[in-house]
């Protein structure tokens, strides 16, 4: 049994992530329960932050790529691209809907790792929009946040309208 995700508008969902500080057991037991939730996930997920499960501190998962499975905690973006990328991007916390973002293709992140240690990478690709969507979640952003009003209108409508339905 995997921690359900909080349902959009669940106001969890909008607050900002407390920081973590020092990585404790407990971290590395939220993110094995993370990972569990992210693996069950259909189509199987590509991060998760804690947020999206109930857990409000800055705790982050990314999958998408190269660097393989990634644990973050405090993560912050230092650097970013000025080349954008498109990706159409969804959520667990707004299933059923989807919609194209557009974020920079690379940044370069820094955050502390499963031994506590300071890291820094550069993602690219995949891996630049899953951990730029994680960091959002942390601040209390979705996805249809970065649209346009008319688009974000819809999309959520489009959810709401689904969710109706059961």
């Amino acid at each position: 049994m995997t921690d359900p995700f909080l349902l959009w508008p669940d106001p969890r969902l909008r607050a900002k992530a407390a920081p973590v500080g020092a990585v404790t057991a407990e971290h590395l037991a939220i993110w094995a329960r993370m990972e569990a939730a992210m693996r069950a996930m259909p189509g199987h997920g590509v991060g998760l932050a804690a947020p999206q499960i109930g857990v409000p501190l800055r705790l982050a998962l990314v999958d998408a790529g190269e660097s393989g499975l990634v644990r973050l905690a405090d993560p912050e973006i230092v650097e970013a691209s000025e080349e954008m990328r498109e990706h159409e991007e969804a959520s667990p916390n707004l299933p059923g809907v989807s919609a194209l973002v557009k974020r920079p293709s690379v940044v370069t992140v820094r955050w502390l790792d499963e031994t506590g240690a300071e890291r820094e990478l550069r993602f690219e690709g995949l891996e630049a929009t899953s951990v730029q969507h994680q960091i959002d979640h942390l601040e209390g952003r979705l996805y249809p946040d970065r649209l346009g009003p008319v688009k974000r209108k819809m999309l959520l409508d489009r959810y709401a309208k689904l969710r109706r339905r059961g």
